[in-house]
């Protein structure tokens, strides 16, 4: 300890006599500056708590040397008791602590974990977040100090409630004050910061947060959960960004400034949201050995002080893409769906159906009926023509057959003749898979929509209890490579249901060789892939092969053969002396080309 620090030990101490004897139950005096980290705290300048409660000397008496050189003026603030006050509206509970004023818990009151417990997004155990200063004094958290609560309650323009929480802290020098909004039915808290004076002590213009969650299982199938659970943000740019769903750690430290940053699980979303922009925003994200959790998922980032002051919203809630769509730009890119050539139907059309047929209809298994009947419905004209090219591949199977056996040993030439015949007879050869490849996005589309829909989550149908996960119809006693520990009867059903369409629709097709095995190969490996996948998409796809069968039954009692042969052979006479088109021309040059080059 040097001269100056000895010296102004002693007076510190002086003061606190003196002050004890002579004020104890006086009025306040004015302290010099020298003397305010030992003050006690006064009416701040602005703000609704009208007088903090005063520091007892025994309190006082406990500031240590380190701390008045660590905090200098704001050192009384680190004296205190925390209270945990709740904020809550109809579908979410939130605990604020007083010291520092960080959330410490978060409820999804709508919603349960897989084991029927209340589903806690964030808690104080396996959650944390600083909030750090820049002082003449070096870096100082916030969580170090005590803050007073207040919790009113307002009325917005609309007429919603509006739980205010207002936590304050100050000394002569000035206040610091944290503001938390929670508007009823919204599962945003509008958050912001605000330093008020403290004129030479803070040193920076921003606000630095720190915040590192490690996500609790609450699905039953934790391998799932994991590939859905990854750090999400989007930047100023408008570009969306993740870490992933890999098993390595992974870190990036986006150059641009960043919107939002969320923690995405496979149906809920932590976020902050910023209402400027993050700046030197680094996000990392980790796989936890223990089974009790998903990720380890960290960000930290700076937000800007505006004349004092930062703002930015947190987002504790579900993800549903309509809900999440509307809370800030990008922010429904939380929820998968699907590449840039599906997702349009996700977007558009799913996502509005099922929010349609909600409103009539709780149970699942009969909306997804009804989605499949809508969809088929629509696409009916595509079904109906797919099936007429068919059709006409399969009455003129008998010149296919002719021109295999005179030209079999030419490709070259058997091409030509082929191209030549369905010029002639007004067929083409690819009538019939055109309408079923614009029915394509479609099916996949539902690969990425029943995975990541949180509507179907713990909602059961016939014997599958979640139709969100896999349903376990048998348990087995040992694990298939690739195919698990259990066999899910939905996806048994969806597999034996393809393969009889296959063998049907082998019957309307010229198909043979490798390409007729591949469908009946296909169905094989969709069971292996699809037997841990939501009992909700084997179900719609089990559905969707059951109402095409129908519509192909009813297709054909309308549709006859023989009338779609004499149209082939009305065109065959009516093309009989047709010239052949430029593409054709140029297809049959290129064959030829492509012939000559290979037998040199």
């Amino acid at each position: 300890m040097d001269r100056n620090q000895a010296t102004g030990l002693i007076l510190f101490a002086a003061v606190i006599l003196i002050y004890s004897i002579f004020f104890a139950s006086g009025p306040e005096i004015d302290p010099s500056e020298e003397t305010i980290a030992v003050e006690n705290t006064v009416t701040p300048n602005q703000g609704s708590i009208e007088e903090f409660p005063p520091i007892q000397k025994e309190e006082t008496d406990s500031l240590s040397e380190d701390k008045i050189n660590r905090y200098g003026v704001l050192a009384t603030l680190t004296l205190g008791k925390e209270e945990i006050v709740t904020m809550e509206n109809d579908v979410i509970k939130v605990d604020v602590s007083t010291k520092g004023g960080t959330i410490k818990n978060v409820e999804l009151k709508e919603y349960k974990t897989w084991e029927g417990k209340p589903l806690l997004l964030l808690d104080e155990e396996s959650s944390s977040m600083s909030q750090k200063l820049e002082t003449t004094k070096g870096p100082v958290l916030l969580e170090d100090f005590y803050f007073f609560p207040e919790l009113t309650s307002e009325t917005s323009e609309d007429g919603k409630q509006i739980q205010v929480l207002t936590l304050q802290t100050g000394t002569e020098s000035g206040t610091l004050l944290h503001r938390f909004e929670l508007v009823e039915g919204s599962f945003q808290v509008k958050k912001s910061f605000e330093i008020n004076d403290y004129q030479g002590v803070f040193t920076q213009n921003h606000l630095s947060i720190s915040w590192n969650d490690v996500a609790r299982a609450h699905e039953q199938d934790l391998a799932e959960s994991r590939r859905k659970t990854e750090v999400n943000y989007y930047t100023a740019e408008g570009s969306y960004e993740n870490l992933g769903v890999g098993d390595s750690p992974e870190a990036e430290s986006p150059t641009e400034a960043v919107k939002w940053i969320g923690f995405s699980q496979r149906f809920f979303t932590a976020g902050i949201i910023a209402d400027q922009n993050f700046s030197n925003v680094n996000v990392a994200q980790s796989t936890p050995t223990d089974s009790a959790f998903v990720r380890q998922m960290e960000a930290s980032f700076d937000v800007p002080l505006t004349e004092g002051k930062a703002d930015y919203t947190f987002y504790f809630g579900p993800d549903r893409y309509k809900v999440l769509k509307q809370v800030t730009e990008g922010f429904e890119k939380n929820v998968d769906m699907g590449y840039f050539f599906v997702s349009w139907v996700n977007k558009y059309i799913i996502v509005n159906l099922f929010a349609f047929l909600e409103k009539y209809f709780s149970n699942y298994g009969v909306i997804i009926i009804l989605i499949v009947l809508i969809i088929k419905l629509a696409l009916s004209p595509l079904t109906y023509k797919s099936y007429i090219g068919m059709a006409k591949m399969r009455v003129i199977k008998p010149e296919i057959d002719e021109l295999k056996e005179k030209y079999g040993e030419d490709p070259t030439k058997m091409q030509q003749e082929q191209m030549k015949l369905f010029s002639q007879l007004g067929v083409s050869p690819v009538a019939g898979c055109l309408p079923l490849l614009f029915q394509m996005p479609f099916l996949f589309a539902m690969f990425f929509f029943f995975p990541n829909s949180i509507e179907l989550r713990q909602e059961s149908f016939l014997w599958a209890n979640d139709l969100s996960t896999y349903d376990e119809f048998i348990k087995l006693p040992f694990t298939i490579p690739f195919y698990g520990s259990h066999v899910s009867l939905f996806t048994l059903l969806m597999t034996i249901s393809q393969i009889v369409y296959t063998h049907f629709n082998n019957q309307l097709t010229t198909a043979t060789g490798p390409m007729k095995n591949l469908g009946y190969i296909m169905p094989v490996m969709f069971m292996f892939i699809l037997n841990s996948y939501p009992a909700g998409l084997s179900f719609y796809y089990f559905v969707s092969n059951m109402v095409t069968f129908g519509q192909q039954a009813l297709i054909k009692l309308f549709v006859d053969d023989e009338k779609i042969r004499q149209k082939v052979e009305a065109n065959k006479v009516k093309n009989a002396n047709k010239k052949k088109s430029k593409f054709q021309q140029r297809l049959e040059d290129a064959m030829k080309a492509a012939d000559a080059n290979r037998k040199k």
